[in-house]
């Protein structure tokens, strides 16, 4: 008995191990895969189109500034594969799919955008998420 409660406990381990592994290395791929389709959608005239966007958003340019003071140290994550791991944890691959297919379609706004992934993160994860938009845009 004391044998198999042992064998159980030690396979239970493993399932637990092997779980965790699969479930963090998963979002890795996962995260990594989001990056490539990402930029392989954005050509260097679609980069420009964004940047423009940007410096003539006023919000944008609020968003921005408010980046830049910020300390990153106190964020929860501070590079893009970190933000996309969270991004897919909290909102989930399909869901960012979807987003980024009604994003081109024009079929989403930004308001409901917004008011959907402010719903799902937290006010630190947001911050972390504009202090690497700061970062992304002045590389």
């Amino acid at each position: 008995m004391k044998k198999f409660l042992t064998f159980t406990v030690i396979i239970l381990g493993l399932l637990g191990v092997a779980g965790y592994a699969v479930w963090h290395f998963g979002t890795n791929i996962a995260s990594e895969k989001i990056m490539e389709k990402v930029e392989s959608t954005l050509d260097d005239e679609k980069l420009a189109e964004v940047k423009s966007y940007i410096e003539n958003d006023s919000k944008v340019q609020e968003i921005v500034r408010e980046a830049a003071n910020t300390d990153p140290d106190t964020l929860p994550f501070q590079t893009k594969e970190e933000a996309t791991r969270v991004l897919i944890k909290k909102v989930g691959v399909n869901r960012l799919l979807d987003i980024q297919e009604q994003a081109q379609n024009g079929s989403i706004n930004q308001e409901e955008l917004l008011s959907e992934i402010e719903g799902k993160l937290s006010e630190d994860e947001i911050s972390a998420l504009k202090y690497v938009l700061y970062k992304e845009l002045n590389k």
